[in-house]
């Protein structure tokens, strides 16, 4: 049984920013450099795509879910 909710547009946005980790730790060890103004497209694409792959997660999820009763609808009576 799954403890939470599955988020992929949050699985996105980490993997994203575990890129931009690993490369600004590659250029602070010395592996290779990479410039400041490769991150800022990185991070937004990355955040474009998580917003993108969450909105359809939650579209499709939404789609699936049956409605739900709302507790006291349709318990009132008529006066």
């Amino acid at each position: 049984m799954l403890r939470h909710e599955f988020r992929p547009g949050r699985l996105v946005a980490g993997v994203v920013f575990t890129v931009v980790g690993v490369l600004y730790a590659g250029d602070a060890g010395g592996r290779w450099e990479t410039p400041w103004f490769v991150v800022v497209p990185v991070v937004v694409g990355g955040l474009v795509l998580a917003g993108a792959t969450g909105a359809v997660s939650r579209s499709l999820h939404r789609r699936r879910e049956p409605a739900r009763a709302t507790p006291g609808a349709g318990s009132e009576t008529a006066s």
